[in-house]
């Protein structure tokens, strides 16, 4: 690779080959109480090139666990409209292809299929071995694009999600029970093409985050990145809508100008709302490429003031946040993040003491986002912590399985892997049921 763009250099590079390989090597051991896949998604253009990170063709890498062994590795790219027939998100006429995404953000288990998601287009559906179905649209139920970021209910197993879009309405809320049946779906009224990347969860309400990256048609039509921009007149607010009555007033909350990409959760109190999320002060002033980061903030809905409070929790550049998702919605008392840079960390969040604790991985030895990987049937309690990591000296990546509680500590195993995994987004460990 002789390009100098940056998301297209190093470990942003894309491979070039799908691979399978069985029987990988580990240094140390591998909890036997884990079965099931790790799978994570990212860009990874076929064409070996793409105009901004964020749109490069989707690839899951996956790694099979069973009772203390690595079996295999795999990854394959998912095969979008886009990949295979080139074709464009829109029509010439503006209408959004459902079909045609990159399918690229994420990967996600929902009513016994696995799905690849990314924000503009239908979840594409994949076979336990990574191989591409096609686009789901909810037996034809779904009319808007889906989040990368669903919340799955640990109560009721309902999928929680949005769309949205640069036509009105400009944001949908769906919810589809747990055998994947979409039960409603309802317009959010906000008054412009806001970019909704993700959204908040509780046991009682649905909280939408309308901040000021809005669509611009200018940069739209010059295809140069992303095709949104801070707009500084734009207000900040978060939107609180009641489960109980989904298709109620939503009702908005003033906050300070912001964007945020991924929450970490959300819970209710008596009276109030919090949430955790990873904020950044501004993004996409001058263009897509700003190179912005984001620290923990927790902000408190007071439903009787009309007010929230925001209070920044630590001042390490941190994202891809991440909880025992069986607690999303609930008091959860811990939460982790990942750290980049020349020398990446872990850091696990402890919400109710404030405290932290931290695995750092040396130098030259990147960690993706970690997904929560449950060692019992007890939510919140013991597990594992399961993310790539890229070593720049040797060009290689490994499955790093770390113990969630002692996260200081040597990694409980590394998967030595045949090739390297290029940096992505979000992923899930998968267990067998």
């Amino acid at each position: 690779m002789t390009t100098s763009v940056p998301h297209l250099t190093g470990n942003y590079a894309p491979v070039t080959e799908e691979l399978t390989a069985y029987e990988l090597p580990v240094t140390g051991t591998i909890p036997a109480e884990l079965t099931g896949w790790y799978l994570r998604n990212g860009p990874n253009p076929h064409a070996a090139a793409s105009a901004h990170w964020f749109l490069g063709d989707g690839m899951v890498h996956g790694v099979r666990l069973e009772r203390g062994r690595a079996v295999s590795y795999r990854n394959r790219w998912v095969r979008t409209s886009t990949f295979t027939d080139g074709a464009q998100v829109r029509d010439a006429d503006g209408t959004l292809d459902l079909t045609a995404g990159l399918a690229n953000t994420h990967v996600i288990r929902h009513a016994g299929r696995t799905l690849a998601l990314v924000e503009s287009s239908y979840p594409y559906e994949l076979t336990r071995e990574l191989d591409t179905v096609g686009p789901y649209d909810f037996d034809g139920t779904l009319r808007t694009a889906m989040t990368a970021h669903p919340k799955t209910c640990p109560t009721t197993g309902e999928l929680h999600f949005f769309g949205y879009d640069v036509a009105e309405p400009y944001l949908t809320y769906h919810r589809a029970d747990a055998a994947g049946n979409l039960l409603l779906s309802r317009p959010i009224e906000v008054p412009a093409a806001t970019m909704h990347h993700d959204f908040n969860l509780t046991a009682d309400h649905v909280v939408f985050m309308d901040l000021p990256v809005v669509f611009d048609l200018e940069t739209a039509q010059s295809g140069a990145g992303m095709p949104f921009r801070w707009r500084a007149d734009y207000p900040a607010r978060l939107g609180v809508l009641r489960r109980d009555d989904p298709h109620g007033a939503v009702r908005w909350f003033p906050i300070e100008p912001c964007y945020v990409f991924h929450t970490l959760n959300a819970h209710d109190e008596p009276g109030r709302i919090v949430l955790h999320v990873m904020r950044y002060p501004t993004l996409w002033r001058q263009d897509s490429h700003d190179d912005e980061r984001a620290t923990l903030w927790r902000w408190t809905i007071d439903l009787t003031t009309g007010t929230v409070a925001e209070e920044q929790l630590d001042d390490r550049d941190a994202e891809f946040p991440r909880v025992d998702d069986r607690l999303t919605g609930l008091d959860t008392r811990f939460g982790h993040a990942t750290v980049f840079g020349d020398s990446g960390a872990l850091i696990r969040y402890d919400l109710h003491t404030g405290t932290s604790t931290a695995h750092e991985f040396g130098p030259g030895r990147i960690p993706a986002e970690a997904a929560f990987a449950p060692a019992n049937e007890h939510p919140g309690g013991d597990g594992y912590l399961m993310t790539y990591v890229y070593n720049a000296d040797t060009d290689r990546s490994d499955l790093v399985i770390l113990d969630a509680t002692e996260l200081a500590a040597t990694p409980v195993a590394t998967i030595h892997l045949p090739s390297r995994v290029p940096y992505g987004f979000h992923g899930n460990w998968l267990a067998d049921r």
